[in-house]
């Protein structure tokens, strides 16, 4: 995933340049630019993030948290590094987030601990001295960006999530589309363990962000492709249809000759343009 994204995000860098809608508070402290690697908020050695601290922050500095895919089962942080000098130069006064998780497998899946490991780590910079906010913008590729979903349709309590974007994120495992396929049986088991839909149908709408939209859902933003092998198309719609019936802010877009994020630079570009626009005006 890291190779496509870096052409996502560098393509657009360069061919639009920086222009970023962010203005210093009025109330600014004098604190210098931080970046802080390798912070552990708790005990297990996944339990890690990056991150990055612009100058001049205060307690109105808004927080920017990169969830990295993996299919829940690999991946890392150091795959969405590549973002954080491009998110810097677009949102120069944001912090940012840059975050691992315990990864799952089937003896040990990642529901519900990825989910507490989100929570954990915002609860850990809100704790901390780091002077910002506790508004934030969640955005996550593929298992990550279903993770960013599920937390902050149900798991952010305190609605402190105003934003999410979606980046061939997987939205309703009670879609047809997965529950019809028998490639798609046991593809969660590194998220609910060796469980099927047939055998256990409420862990499947437990985990599927969709079952969770409500009037209090983030503004949300989907890009995917129309030959993803792994994201059916209905993916999408299903939940664009739930955001729109609960009244909630949001943009679905649909490349058709797309597939898992490996798009072409025309593509890359109005991806990122809108990406940007979204941030800017509804966070």
């Amino acid at each position: 995933m890291k190779s496509y994204m870096t052409s996502l995000f560098f393509i657009f860098l360069f061919s639009v340049g920086c222009n970023s809608s962010d203005s210093p508070s009025d109330d600014v402290a004098n604190l210098p630019a931080r970046d802080i690697a390798g912070v552990s908020y708790g005990n297990d050695p996944e339990q890690k993030m990056d991150v990055f601290l612009p100058a001049n922050r205060t307690s109105a500095t808004k927080v920017i948290v990169l969830i990295h895919g993996g299919g829940w089962s690999g991946g890392s942080r150091a795959d969405f590094a590549y973002a954080v000098p491009w998110l810097r130069a677009f949102f120069p006064n944001h912090a940012i987030v840059n975050l691992d998780y315990r990864l799952g497998t089937q003896q040990s899946p990642g529901f519900p601990k990825q989910i507490e490991d989100i929570t954990k780590a915002l609860d850990y910079v809100k704790a901390s001295d780091y002077q910002v906010s506790d508004d934030y913008a969640l955005i996550g590729a593929s298992a990550g960006a279903h993770l960013a979903m599920l937390y902050a349709y149900e798991y952010d309590q305190e609605q402190q999530v105003k934003a999410v974007a979606s980046i061939v994120g997987p939205t309703d495992f009670t879609d047809p589309a997965y529950v019809g396929n028998p490639l798609f049986q046991y593809g969660l088991t590194a998220l609910v363990g060796n469980a099927s839909y047939q055998s256990n149908p409420e862990i499947f709408i437990e985990v599927s962000p969709r079952t969770h939209v409500t009037a209090q859902s983030p503004a949300t933003i989907q890009f995917n492709g129309g030959q993803d092998p792994l994201i059916p198309v209905t993916q999408q719609s299903r939940l664009k249809q739930k955001l729109d019936e609960a009244g909630v802010y949001n943009e679905a877009y649909l490349y058709p000759q797309g597939g898992h994020g490996n798009w072409d630079a025309v593509t890359n570009a109005d991806f990122q343009a809108k990406l940007v626009a979204f941030l800017q005006n509804h966070f």
